[in-house]
């Protein structure tokens, strides 16, 4: 396992690979253990090449190999599905829950939800409640807002804050 940090518009994430994949991103890592020195693991060079890409407004999907370890089969099934959500749109727990073949498990895509150890690259701030609400973030809710304002900076506009104007995609 080997670890680096990526000084990102939203703060520093923390990266940790195995020779597999990208295993996690921590968000509001500290900078103060922060190492500005450019990773030599191929996996990380490659998780910075298209964070950048993607903070640059270039990349709408990552490629990066992922590796889930030994986390359940349901949360990878749930995490697969985030993948698809496009770049810039939302979909509910519940719509995930359909998705997947069974809209009764809605609590449980939550919880998968919840657990998601790479957030922005398993885009799980794409996932807002089935009435609009913008629902949680492991990141906090202004880093979920930021991050689809700057996907999609139309849509996802500060008035729509005020006025909770529909938030799904």
């Amino acid at each position: 396992m080997v670890v680096s940090y990526y000084q990102s518009p939203i703060g520093w994430l923390e990266l940790h690979a195995t020779d597999k994949g990208l295993t996690q991103i921590h968000l509001n890592s500290s900078s103060d253990v922060a190492d500005p020195d450019a990773p030599d693991h191929p996996i990380l060079v490659q998780a910075f090449g298209e964070l950048d890409e993607y903070f640059g407004g270039k990349r709408t999907r990552f490629s990066i190999p992922l590796d889930f370890g030994e986390a359940p089969w349901f949360y990878q099934e749930v995490w697969k599905t985030l993948m698809i959500i496009p770049y810039g749109r939302t979909r509910s727990y519940f719509d995930i829950a359909k998705r997947l073949g069974n809209p009764k498990a809605v609590r449980a895509v939550g919880q998968a939800n919840h657990h998601n150890p790479l957030p922005i690259i398993i885009p799980c701030h794409r996932v807002i409640g089935k009435n609009g609400d913008w629902g949680g973030y492991s990141g906090g809710l202004p880093i979920k807002k930021w991050l689809l304002r700057m996907e999609n900076p139309n849509r996802f506009r500060k008035q729509g804050d005020l006025f909770q104007e529909g938030v799904a995609g």
